[in-house]
Parts: structure tokens; C-alpha cells; sequence
């Protein structure tokens, strides 16, 4: 007996007030996502019914939190949310950071078929990266804790730079248990922004600090 095929979520309502003139850029790459994504180990055979409102538009609901500028993306994988912010705000330079090669050849691929002219991917590993000059923020999504985030992410940040990093809804312990992390590289307003509430079905929250 075949397997029933898995159905793609259908684009929300939301989706075109949240991407305004880029959304058929946004739907260009979640149609791609939703095509490639489970091929390349991108995203979960599970993910494609929740495509839209559990990752692109958890994503892009943070775009008014990034200011003009250079923005880096900390692992970005099949791209979330660097890519979906890229989409959502062209008017901010994104730097794509990751290290697998196959995820790099998806996000490239990504860039030159959507046509996104303020996008550099960058292969390395986040220690490793040597960017110049250094970032105005840096984001993150899913990549780990922040007592383990944090040291790869604020070297990456000038002085006055933001971390704005997505988390789960236990950020609020996680906070608490960097304690000596942020402490170490002097961040400063730490705080929990809750991004979507009355608009998504699942809110985002987002830590953000300043670099001193």
C-alpha cells in the first residue's frame, strides 16, 4: 500500500502582512523548502504540515527587532531565520554562517535562484569565522544553549551590537544558566522579547542583549 503523501501547509493569512512586497520571494522559498528540505535533511518529514507557521513565519515575525546594517546568522542550515529575514528585510546585509557543505550548497543555491542581492554565505564554523568588519547583530536558531551560544556569537559582535537570539520557552532558565557566560562577555539589558502573540499560533522568544 502506497504511503498517503504529506500535505503542505497552506500559506496563513498573516504571511503577506508580515513579508509585505517580498512575499512572493518568501513563498518562491518555502515551495523549494517544502520540495528539497526532507532530501537534504533539512527539515523533518513531520515539519511540512507546520512549514509556514512553526518556521517561516516563526522566523520573520522577529525581522522588526534587526536595524540596518550587518547581520550574522549562527549555523543556518536550511535557513531559518537568516534566509527568511533576508527575504523579509533587504534592506539589512546578512551574513549566513555554516559549516556543513551541503547546507551551504542549499543556501547558496537559495540566494542566487531568489535573486537576494544582501546575502554572503560563509563556510566555517562560528569560532572560526573571521569576518571584518565585525557584526552589528548576530541571530540563531536552534543551535544550542545559550551557556554554549553565547561565546560563539559575541565575539562575532562590535561593541554596541545586539544579540538577538531565538529560543524555546525554557529561555528564561537558560538565561539563568549562562549567568557566568554573560558576565564573561560583558552583555548587558538582557532580556526576553515575546514576538507574535496574537498574531502567530505559537509566539517567538528572543533573547536580547547588548555587547559592551
Amino acid at each position: 500500500m502506497a504511503e498517503e503523501a504529506v500535505t503542505v501547509e497552506a500559506e496563513p493569512t498573516v504571511a503577506e502582512s508580515l513579508f509585505g512586497a517580498q512575499i512572493d520571494v518568501a513563498r518562491a522559498f518555502t515551495a523549494n523548502l517544502a520540495r528539497f528540505g526532507e532530501e537534504l535533511g533539512l527539515i523533518g518529514p513531520l515539519e511540512l504540515p507546520r512549514l509556514w507557521t512553526r518556521h517561516v513565519l516563526n522566523s520573520a515575525i522577529m525581522a522588526p527587532l534587526l536595524r540596518p546594517g550587518r547581520v550574522g546568522d549562527i549555523g543556518s542550515g536550511a535557513g531559518l531565520p537568516g534566509l527568511v529575514l533576508a527575504i523579509a528585510r533587504p534592506d539589512v546585509d546578512f551574513i549566513l554562517i555554516e559549516p556543513m557543505e551541503r547546507r551551504v550548497a542549499w543556501l547558496q543555491s537559495q540566494v542566487d535562484e531568489l535573486g537576494l542581492t544582501n546575502v554572503e554565505v560563509v563556510r566555517a564554523r562560528a569560532e572560526e569565522a573571521k569576518l571584518s568588519p565585525l557584526l552589528d547583530q548576530v541571530t540563531a536558531r536552534a543551535v544550542s544553549a545559550l551557556r554554549t551560544l553565547i561565546p560563539l556569537a559575541a565575539p562575532l559582535v562590535k561593541t554596541g551590537g545586539e544579540l538577538v537570539l531565538m529560543k524555546g520557552a525554557n529561555a528564561e532558565r537558560e538565561i539563568e544558566a549562562a549567568a557566568k557566560v554573560i558576565r564573561k562577555y560583558h552583555l548587558l539589558d538582557v532580556e526576553i522579547v515575546m514576538l507574535g502573540e496574537g498574531v502567530l499560533d505559537e509566539v517567538t522568544r528572543v533573547v536580547r542583549a547588548t555587547v559592551d
